[in-house]
């Protein structure tokens, strides 16, 4: 589930997808960026037995939507799945002057430049550049985390591998039952200021805080003030 940032076991998927001859992807859209950090290697163990694997630039390497970059060790095989050839779109592959058409690799039968925004990024920061911000996103993502651990009356729903905290307020002043609207009142008060901007989920029929770290220019004060706004309304929402 990528709105609780969890991560599959993927070698002992793989060894399942290799017994029953099943096409392995992994999808790192979100946390596959996370691996340019060299202390996040990690969590691509196994991902050397998959088919196919994707991350997303514009999730978490400050890249414009939309890139995915995709990456598969089968390419005629995926070309056989997307490849539509009327003859006016044939080209001579077998001589020197042939091209690789991006159209015979996904629906949209296009052929966009969409590496060009992320070669900007890369231009821009340096891949060293890269790894620092998002480890600096890591790092803010924890911070966040040890507050709301010490704090009475929230809590931290989630593990948080990467930049992503699942929280919510659990006020013993308010019934449990009445949890999920109250946290859902914080929520709509908090984007109502217009000073930060969080999402929500649902698990296991809660009513879910999300706050995701990924701006290139979200500083710690910025999650600092995001935690006070949070704090108030639920003290606020907590007494009326």
């Amino acid at each position: 589930m990528g709105t609780v940032t969890s991560i599959d076991p993927v070698p002992a998927i793989a060894d399942i997808c290799q017994r029953e001859k099943v096409w392995l992807h992994v999808d790192g859209a979100y946390g596959g960026n996370a691996a340019i950090v060299p202390e996040m290697r990690w969590i691509l163990q196994g991902i050397d037995r998959a088919d196919s694997f994707v991350m997303n630039p514009h999730k978490w390497m400050f890249t414009p939507l939309d890139f995915s970059a995709f990456y598969t060790r089968h390419v005629e095989t995926l070309k056989r799945a997307f490849s539509i050839l009327p003859e006016y779109l044939r080209t001579a592959e077998g001589d020197t002057q042939a091209v690789t058409n991006f159209m015979d690799y996904g629906v949209q039968l296009g052929r966009r430049f969409r590496a060009l925004k992320f070669w900007f990024i890369v231009r821009t920061f340096g891949v060293e550049g890269l790894v620092d911000r998002i480890r600096e996103h890591l790092r803010l993502a924890k911070l966040f985390e040890g507050w709301v651990r010490a704090t009475a009356d929230w809590e931290v729903v989630a593990p948080v591998p990467f930049s992503t905290i699942n929280l919510r307020a659990c006020p013993r002043s308010v019934p449990e039952e009445k949890w999920n609207e109250l946290n859902e009142h914080i929520l709509t008060a908090v984007n109502a200021t217009g000073e930060v901007f969080l999402s929500h989920t649902k698990l296991n029929d809660r009513y879910i805080l999300h706050l995701a770290i990924g701006n290139i220019r979200t500083e710690e004060k910025h999650i600092a003030r995001a935690w006070e706004l949070l704090q108030a309304e639920c003290g606020r929402l907590s007494v009326e």
